[in-house]
């Protein structure tokens, strides 16, 4: 990764410094629990006074959650893909580079990736994973155009898995809607007139 880009350490960002509005931001928390591969806007915000003092991701950068309660869970990133820069919080990393932001973030969702952290995490309760880590970690750099095919596919994949996770629970209840109706006319009997 030292070879495609350059990682920057968020700083000092906190909940309790969150606005309703103002200059877009990122918590590495978030990143686990509210988006997924890519992002155009951040859940949360903080005042402009905040923001002079975070450190930045731009259009592009990939944000990585350097920490988490889980194995699994640590190193998630997020591409950042919107039209303004945003504040990154601490225990976060921005990585700047010149290839397809979507290409690595969905590279970094692989077994192989997974495979690598497990071997060089630290912690027991907080686990983490660092810098030099990460920068060390090998990824498998195609074309600019090899890229973009491989996004236009995984997008595809991402977009129909979306739509059952969506489409599932309406499904479901549909079947059971089902299932009761047919339950209902299979066990009703007319009524027979018991003999004495």
């Amino acid at each position: 990764m030292s070879e495609i880009g350059t990682f920057i350490r968020g700083n000092g960002l906190q909940k309790k410094d969150f606005t309703e509005s103002g200059i877009p931001c990122i918590h590495y928390g978030q990143i686990y629990t509210h988006y997924g591969t890519f992002a155009t806007k951040t859940k949360s915000y903080v005042s402009s006074e905040t923001a002079k003092k975070c450190k930045k991701a731009h259009c592009g950068d990939l944000v990585f959650a350097t920490v988490s309660e889980n194995i699994d869970d640590v190193c998630k990133c997020v591409a950042w893909l919107g039209n303004e820069e945003i504040c990154i919080s601490g225990d976060s990393l921005a990585f700047s580079h010149n290839q397809n932001p979507k290409y690595i973030a969905y590279y970094f969702q692989t077994y192989a990736f997974a495979r690598y952290k497990r071997s060089r995490v630290t912690g027991t309760k907080v686990i983490r994973l660092h810098q030099s880590q990460l920068e060390q970690f090998e990824i498998p750099i195609p074309s600019l155009a090899e890229q973009a095919r491989i996004v236009n596919i995984l997008d595809k994949f991402e977009r129909l898995v979306s739509d059952l996770v969506q489409g599932l629970p309406a499904e479901i209840a549909a079947v059971q809607e089902q299932y009761e109706y047919y339950r209902d006319k299979l066990l009703s009997f007319p009524e027979y007139k018991l003999s004495a």
